[in-house]
């Protein structure tokens, strides 16, 4: 098993899905930390007996504050590279090969996108097909940066950009954050394909457009009180 690779998988009220997705991962040799964000029932119930790091935040603070503890976490172990892997199930371990592969020829951040093959943008459903459009716009403006998708959860950080990335955007507007960040710190980025599993459960979990609209605010009022 890797000492040095991490995966970091955040999670608030997964049980459904969470323990197969693990076991999943664990299939990569990766180390693996798990940050349970207040989960109800708590998520070590459902991951007793397997071979991961868990820690758990006792209040829910939201997924982008989850990522920082699992990046802090890693660090402080060692890790030189850590990917995000979201715990519903949407990401593949077969793509984790490309992402590592990518940050060993020099990038420092790895950026997933559903956008780069025909066929993954396929099974990107309609309605939120054209909200990552719009999307992109507002990362532009925000952060200066043309990306071919917008807030995939699926990246990879080598160890430069895991000591210089630092969230405090505790929810969901984390993922703009990031691509703030890598432009202020000049980091090296690329993106490479991924498809997303969009099954029932996922798309249940979907993120709706009152959130969306909550995620610009909180980048608007980061922009003016900055």
């Amino acid at each position: 098993m890797s000492a040095t690779e991490w995966i970091i998988i955040p999670c608030y009220n997964e049980q459904e899905v969470l323990r197969d997705t693990v076991c999943r991962a664990l299939e990569t040799g990766l180390q693996i930390v798990i940050v349970d964000d207040a989960s109800t029932p708590p998520a070590a119930e459902v991951l007793r007996g397997l071979p991961v790091h868990l820690i758990r935040h006792p209040l829910n603070l939201g997924q982008g504050a989850a990522l920082q503890t699992g990046m802090d976490y890693a660090r402080s172990q060692g890790a030189q590279a850590v990917l995000h892997f979201d715990a519903d199930g949407q990401h593949r371990v077969e793509d984790i090969g490309q992402f590592l592969t990518a940050l060993s020829e020099g990038a420092d951040v790895v950026l997933g996108s559903r956008f780069l093959r025909p066929q993954d943008s396929a099974g990107v459903p309609r309605r939120k097909r054209l909200l990552l459009q719009c999307a992109r716009c507002v990362n532009l403006l925000f952060t200066g940066l043309w990306l071919s998708d917008a807030h995939n959860g699926f990246r990879a950080l080598n160890r430069r950009a895991l000591q210089l990335i630092c969230l405090q955007e505790n929810r969901m507007a984390h993922a703009s954050e990031i691509l703030q960040q890598i432009r202020r710190h000049r980091l090296r980025v690329v993106e490479v394909p991924t498809q997303i599993s969009y099954s029932a459960y996922a798309q249940a979990k979907g993120q709706r457009l009152s959130n969306s609209l909550n995620i610009l605010l909180d980048l608007l009022l980061n922009k003016l009180l900055r």
